[in-house]
């Protein structure tokens, strides 16, 4: 009998620990003015970022100019001035440059790229007279150079010869 009592407060122990390590609401605390009680919390966790989508890349056939989109939100690593869509583009020859459109006002041109290069990537290819559209961007690829515009009518081109935007 005695074992049998002993194994019962023992598998009583455990469920209640379980129960008090995650199965039984958390302790009610009083609240500051004493008009009541709140909810205590034990663990606060980060809320998970939502909507995140990923980027995508994109070069014109000479692989001169690569192109990256990042959507509305951001990418899990990544998160554009204003919360995005932003469109960057990067120029390898004659001089490393790039070109990038946000969310909104005129595209921002640096001819000053420092650092590590991140164009270009290999696939896939915009083909001349082909077209790109994503969000609020649309790309025309010609053996003149890239043109990129977004729906308010704020466009960047990117050539070997030139760069500019407005």
């Amino acid at each position: 009998m005695k074992f049998f009592a002993a194994a019962l407060l023992a598998v009583f122990s455990m469920t209640s620990l379980a129960l008090a390590d995650g199965g039984a609401p958390p302790p009610r605390m009083p609240t500051a003015d004493g008009s009541g009680a709140t909810t205590q919390q034990t663990e606060t966790q980060a809320e998970p970022r939502t909507g995140l989508g990923t980027q995508e890349e994109f070069v014109t056939p000479t692989h001169n100019i690569g192109c990256v989109f990042t959507p509305e939100g951001g990418t899990a690593t990544y998160m554009p001035a204003g919360g995005g869509p932003e469109l960057s583009c990067d120029r390898v020859e004659p001089v490393y440059a790039r070109a990038t459109l946000g969310r909104s006002g005129p595209p921002e041109i640096d001819r000053n790229v420092t650092g590590e290069a991140s164009c270009c990537s290999a696939n896939p290819v915009l083909e001349y007279g082909d077209v790109w559209r994503r969000g609020p961007f649309t790309c025309a690829s010609a053996r003149t150079g890239l043109t990129c515009t977004r729906d308010d009518g704020h466009s960047m081109f990117i050539s070997r010869r030139r760069i500019s935007g407005n």
